[in-house]
């Protein structure tokens, strides 16, 4: 079977890089066609230059990175994650970028490769700011993309920006309301997944056992991120590209509460008959996983990367 091809919507941010590493220790299954980059994790020139640094350890400089979205769509200035360190990559030594960002903004060329595609699958891990604009620029655009496998929200559980919302739609909550309402079939791993899937010192030993420059990065940032928050949010969502039969799901409705305050960015699934009350289930909802296979998944790929 060909390797699946899909863009990468990113704020890297160090779970995002260390999906980047599962995802390119996984030539064949996956194929990273592009990585378009928004800020979130933080601003977006670190984004960029973390995009950058973890495609060179891993020898991917033919990857074209796209800058995308510096701020949500409506609000001047979008939040940024503590848990991440001031470079976002948890203090790592990588040196500064060398290959050049490819011209083009993020949100433009996700329509553009999508149409080039035919039907392209986007993997999203950051604020969905980036694909709110391609599809708000291109009104045929859902056309053109079969998928989208998110990271973010918080189904059936309490948020971590928030009581009550996810930090990726937190960050932009018409984004992803804009995303959701896109007709686009999503595929949601939100807290309620991603609190399952840990960092266990098994892992961190492995990793540091693999000992090539990937692994050993990885390491660091399972041992320096990890240490504030243990959850491997962002390689959740490649975990379920190369293999969904290790979670469990849910079909449901999800809207996205878009008014400002502590809600803004709170999902609200709707999930039995009653609570779809004839409305279209838009979502598969992630609500659990195999801990012991993902882990498995993981290191299996950062041998290869």
């Amino acid at each position: 079977m060909a390797p699946l091809r899909f863009l990468y919507d990113c704020d890297p941010g160090a779970d995002d890089a260390l999906a980047m590493l599962f995802a390119l220790g996984r030539r064949d299954a996956l194929e990273m066609i592009g990585v378009t980059c928004v800020a979130g994790n933080v601003g977006l020139e670190p984004v960029l230059n973390n995009a950058r640094r973890i495609l060179e350890l891993a020898g991917r400089r033919d990857i074209p990175v796209y800058a995308g979205a510096a701020r949500p769509i409506m609000a001047t200035r979008g939040r940024v994650s503590i848990m991440h360190g001031q470079d976002g990559l948890a203090g790592s030594t990588l040196p500064a970028p060398i290959m050049p960002l490819s011209n083009g903004h993020a949100a433009t060329e996700i329509a553009r490769i999508a149409r080039a595609e035919g039907k392209l699958h986007i993997c999203a891990t950051g604020p969905l700011t980036n694909i709110a604009l391609a599809l708000l620029l291109d009104p045929q655009l859902s056309e053109f993309v079969s998928t989208i496998t998110i990271m973010g929200g918080a189904a059936f559980c309490p948020g971590n920006t928030t009581p009550l919302a996810e930090f990726n739609f937190a960050v932009d909550p018409h984004a992803a309301s804009i995303v959701f309402d896109s007709g686009i079939p999503i595929t949601m791993l939100g807290l309620d997944v991603t609190r399952q899937a840990v960092v266990s010192d098994g892992m961190i030993a492995e990793a540091i056992a693999i000992g090539t420059p990937a692994a050993k990065e990885a390491a660091h940032l399972l041992i320096n991120y990890g240490a504030k928050d243990p959850c491997l949010h962002d390689p959740s969502a490649i975990a379920w590209m190369l293999a969904p039969e290790i979670f469990e799901t849910v079909s449901g409705h999800v809207s996205i509460y878009t008014d400002a305050g502590p809600a803004a960015g709170q999902v609200i699934a709707a999930i039995s008959e009653r609570h779809l009350a004839g409305r279209a289930t838009n979502a598969t909802i992630v609500t659990g996983v195999d801990a012991q296979a993902f882990e498995r998944l993981f290191l299996d790929a950062l041998k290869n990367t």
